[in-house]
């Protein structure tokens, strides 16, 4: 696998980020005197990670290429970069593991089985691009009917970061924004992806501010609080699961993080309960074909 010129040059961006975090005496270093700026100098890191200044500056500047397993191993230490992190360097220096991207997903019959039986919680089946593949009513109505928007809006990152309705629903609106631009995708190279950060760059500057932070996170269960127009605050253990890593499939479930939670999505789900169980045909905010069940 190869790096792109995009990547390399995000690369860049990355290493410069997490090295302006990194305080001398976090890596074992003198604090000395005065910096022009925070963090460890080029030198210093490619002192610690036992490489040339050279080629680790070739690195930065996204001119370095085949940067080697131990390369990156010795940056990601030197760096304190968590797993997530040093998966992300490997993915953008074209080491990581990630496939090539196939054709949109298909909605199988399991997957609608498993969203009708999450009812009455909400849950949807995403691809690792945040193009919703389909949801159940529980989902689909929990801030407002996402049925009422065309297929190539049907994309969380996009309505969380543009549409008022998802946005208001977000009690902890910095944290959740956060979190979506950490979450990385496995196929940096799908043209839907690379469409959406078009759109998202051009419309929201939230999201270039936050994208530009170079944050990066892994998938983990969440406290979450919303505000259903319908039901009122909710407080949700946001999760997400694997249907098929490889191909950047997966189901994200809300489960409540408490009683008064569960009587209110039970009270959602009795409210629109005259809807189907799941829907289909959400798209991509890149504008991909919508995906038939």
């Amino acid at each position: 696998m190869t790096s792109s010129t995009a990547d390399r040059d995000a690369l860049g961006a990355f290493l410069r980020a997490r090295r302006a975090r990194i305080s001398p005496g976090e890596a074992g270093l003198p604090a000395g005197g005065r910096r022009r700026t925070p963090g460890l100098r080029r030198e210093e890191v490619a002192q610690l990670a036992g490489i040339g200044v050279t080629w680790y500056t070739w690195l930065e500047q996204g001119r370095a290429r085949n940067a080697s397993d131990q390369v990156l191993d010795a940056v990601a230490r030197v760096l304190r970069l968590d797993a997530a992190e040093h998966r992300h360097l490997r993915v953008l220096a074209g080491r990581g593991t990630a496939t090539e991207p196939g054709p949109p997903m298909d909605l199988r019959p399991e997957h609608t089985t498993l969203l009708a039986k999450f009812l009455p919680y909400p849950a949807a089946v995403q691809t690792d691009c945040y193009d919703l593949v389909a949801a159940n009513r529980a989902y689909r109505y929990l801030f407002a009917d996402l049925d009422a928007y065309p297929v190539e809006e049907r994309n969380c990152a996009w309505l969380m970061f543009t549409e008022p309705r998802w946005r208001d629903s977000l009690v902890d609106e910095e944290t959740v924004l956060r979190e979506i631009t950490a979450r990385q995708p496995e196929h940096r190279d799908n043209p839907r992806w690379n469409a959406l950060l078009t759109r998202l760059r051009q419309e929201s500057p939230d999201f270039v501010r936050l994208w530009e932070s170079y944050e990066v996170a892994g998938d983990r269960t969440q406290l979450r609080r919303y505000r259903s127009p319908r039901v009122g605050a909710l407080d949700v253990q946001f999760q997400s699961l694997w249907l098929d890593r490889a191909r950047g499939e997966r189901i994200i479930v809300m489960t409540p993080a408490d009683a008064t939670t569960t009587q209110r999505l039970e009270r959602l789900d009795s409210l629109v309960g005259a809807a189907p169980a799941w829907t289909s045909g959400c798209g991509s905010a890149a504008g991909g074909e919508a995906v038939q069940a």
